[in-house]
């Protein structure tokens, strides 16, 4: 059986990655208004007429495209940040609980998490849920992604020289994908995020600093190592590496998983020490943006969930 999939947004960069990742396929048929892509009764029909459809764009033209489909059979993956914490739309994630990929298998609305917040809910929700965080602990993230998820202005000035070699942001402290991770992790305390850039096109590294002495508990390493295999030990894209692997290595390439939908998850510290960092690895524009969106698409048709991934 072939189904009809229209990506809404083809021109961006998620849009162009999610079309290189479908067009292949002999199982789809994309639907592409290329020259006719701004025209809007030619979005609204392809809007209507496709078994899935995947948003491409900023937040209120996500919103509009979605008030424009009327067809209840179409199924949609939003991967703005337009849905990400509404509770009427279910989280893309499938690894983020034992039962969120049936939860994307049979919904008619998905949203597509960020790229950051995947990295985020990865290393930490497992462990709120196995009471090693408590739900109200202040957590700080770190991160930095490669240019390309800045949008197009922020990928000219790194790509013409125009750019510092590194770039912090959002200093205001106010990211849009913090309710998204506070929400998604568990956490009942807003996360202090610390985003940054660096000058590199793909790839990112998600790093949160635990100081285990003053965790209720004061787990271990190995504790916090085991709530993540227990966690993610069914997965197929999200790998958690061993701790004598770990523990061998001097330092983490961001872009180690670039072009794939794998995510890889590491527990540094000094096993008789009071501190962690859990560093994330994966491709801000694969299981950060594209990869996760064919994956949820495969899910939402009835696929297996790996077609036309790595």
């Amino acid at each position: 059986m072939t189904h009809t999939v229209f990506v809404d947004g083809e021109a961006g960069t998620t849009g162009l990655d999610v079309l290189r990742r479908l067009e292949a396929r002999t199982d789809l048929e994309l639907i592409l208004l290329g020259d006719r892509r701004r025209d809007v009764n030619a979005r609204r029909e392809a809007l209507n007429s496709a078994d899935a459809v995947i948003l491409c764009l900023p937040d209120e033209a996500a919103i509009a495209a979605v008030a424009m489909i009327d067809n209840p059979a179409v199924r949609v993956i939003d991967a703005s940040t337009a849905y990400r914490v509404d509770p009427t739309w279910t989280y893309g994630f499938p690894e983020m609980t034992a039962g969120q990929a049936g939860k994307i298998a049979t919904a008619t609305r998905v949203s597509n998490p960020g790229c950051y917040p995947t990295g985020f809910i990865g290393l930490m929700r497992p462990l709120v849920q196995a009471g090693l965080v408590p739900a109200d602990w202040p957590v700080t993230v770190n991160a930095v992604s490669g240019y390309s998820g800045g949008g197009k202005a922020m990928i000219a000035a790194f790509e013409t020289g125009e750019a510092d070699a590194f770039r912090a942001y959002g200093l205001s402290l106010k990211h849009k994908h913090v309710p998204e991770m506070t929400r998604h992790a568990g956490l009942k305390r807003p996360v202090l995020f610390a985003p940054a850039v660096g000058n590199y096109r793909q790839g990112m590294l998600v790093e949160v600093p635990l100081h285990l002495s003053a965790l209720p508990e004061t787990p271990s390493i190995e504790r916090l190592h085991g709530a993540l295999v227990e966690a993610y030990a069914r997965s197929r894209f999200v790998e958690v590496v061993d701790l004598d692997e770990t523990e061998a290595m001097t330092g983490i390439d961001p872009e180690g998983l670039n072009g794939r939908n794998d995510m890889r998850l590491h527990v540094f510290g000094d096993r008789d020490g009071g501190q962690a960092r859990l560093v994330a690895l994966l491709d801000n524009l694969g299981k950060g943006a594209s990869g996760a969106a064919v994956q949820n698409l495969n899910l939402m048709l009835g696929l297996d969930e790996g077609v036309g991934l790595n």
